[in-house]
């Protein structure tokens, strides 16, 4: 039966699947059902794959984006009934079975979405419309130039007010991301900036990280916690638990306890929200996630699939859905691909269990917090070795394994950032009259 679409997808006889999303369980699916008697179709907005842990080192100049970005294309050559196509889903037909997109529209046998989260501002976007996400790579960009940008205004500069402000960088949100980012600035301010801008006093750099619980790593254990603000403190990072951000006006940072902190750069790590795309009803979606049974179908649905972040299974262990983190997403993926697979040759499928393996942050060199299962917490030195070898095999493609092993060695020995880069400056974007009413 012949399929339309405007993709230019050859007709085939062969149930067709439609992936959206070339994160890590849209190509882990991709792969799976390589060789196998189904067409594929990968979408994706972008046409390479982001390996999002490592977006903070982009951010501060310890990587390169394309050392954590590889092209889907080449990740899914070779594979003839796979294919890839750079669009942006904008609707789900459920009755008929389609997908629409800015290049047409494509129907489907199976459907998976696998978009993936965005940042979740809790409602309040208005408030923090000048503040830098961390999500995709043009962010983590923004973010490098801006900062750096900041330092050579600085330079220029003899308001003092002005410096300070310029000086001040403060991130929301104590988990991994904000960990992280804290302690490779903390580094940067300790061993490089001071060698770069000798007419600055680097004394003046305030790092904050903000959270408002009463822990940092609240998806970690305690153990965890103190290890990673012990590290911190080496950093002179100021962390500010039980605290909440108002709002920031690009100048200006307000605390909920009328606090208020001069600053130019604010970065928002403190939630994400599931990339919700419009079509399904309303009773499919809860809290931002596609409501999902065991076998990651979506509620009201019988042919259409949510894994990974964009997905809410809550079950027993898990009432409030899995973490969204990259190793659920891939065991989702997996299991999902097989279980459509059994399910097209009659077999048995088997519900999704998650395998957690463990979590793990590093907050600089040398110094990284590692939970793994049966209570075993690692801490310091080992622990930066663990966090270091699981990231370095999880990356995608050969040479960006190379080139990340071959900066992390430079940079350990060197304490040097050699993408100190204002490669694409960093223009705020002014609203319009018209997108002010």
């Amino acid at each position: 039966m012949d399929k339309p679409n405007s993709f230019k997808i050859p007709n085939t006889k062969q149930k067709r699947i439609v992936i959206i999303g070339g994160g890590f369980a849209g190509i882990t699916m991709a792969k799976k059902f390589a060789g196998q008697d189904v067409q594929v179709v990968l979408l994706d907005r972008h046409n390479y794959h982001t390996f999002q842990p490592l977006l903070y080192q982009v951010a501060t100049a310890g990587l390169e984006p394309d050392s954590i970005a590889g092209p889907l294309r080449k990740l899914l050559e070779n594979h003839k009934n796979i294919f890839f196509r750079m669009a942006t889903v904008s609707r789900i037909d459920k009755e008929d079975s389609k997908v629409m997109s800015n290049v047409g529209e494509l129907s489907f046998d199976y459907l998976i979405i696998a978009a993936g989260s965005k940042t979740n501002f809790f409602g309040q976007n208005e408030k923090f419309e000048k503040a830098f996400p961390l999500k995709q790579i043009p962010q983590a960009l923004d973010f490098r130039s801006h900062i750096l940008q900041n330092f050579e205004e600085a330079v220029l500069s003899s308001d003092e007010e002005k410096i300070e402000r310029l000086m001040n960088i403060v991130i929301v949100g104590g988990g991994p991301t904000g960990v992280e980012l804290a302690g490779a600035l903390g580094e940067l301010k300790k061993h490089v900036l001071p060698n770069d801008y000798p007419d600055l006093d680097f004394n003046r750099l305030n790092i904050y990280l903000v959270e408002g619980m009463d822990r940092l790593l609240g998806g970690m254990s305690e153990f965890a916690d103190k290890k990673a603000q012990k590290y911190l403190k080496k950093f002179e990072v100021n962390v500010k638990l039980n605290t909440m951000v108002d709002s920031y006006d690009g100048e200006k940072v307000v605390f909920n306890n009328n606090e208020t902190i001069p600053a130019a750069t604010l970065l928002w790590g403190a939630g994400v929200m599931g990339n919700v795309i419009e079509g399904l009803s309303e009773q499919s979606v809860k809290n931002s996630r596609y409501k999902v049974d065991r076998y990651n179908l979506v509620e009201g649905t019988d042919n259409i699939y949510a894994v990974g972040d964009i997905a809410l299974m809550e079950t027993e262990d898990f009432p409030k859905g899995h973490p969204m983190l990259a190793p659920v997403a891939m065991q989702q993926g997996e299991r999902l691909s097989k279980n459509i697979l059994a399910s097209l040759k009659g077999k048995e499928q088997k519900p999704f269990k998650y395998l957690d393996k463990g979590s793990m942050a590093t907050v600089g060199r040398n110094k990284a917090v590692v939970d793994l299962p049966k209570n075993l917490h690692f801490g310091g030195f080992f622990a930066w070795f663990i966090w270091m070898f699981v990231h370095l095999i999880s990356i995608v493609g050969f040479r960006n394994k190379i080139v990340i092993l071959s900066n992390w060695i430079w940079n350990y020995f060197t304490y040097d950032r050699g993408t100190r880069l204002i490669i694409r400056p960093f223009v705020p974007k002014i609203k319009s009259q018209k997108d002010k009413t």
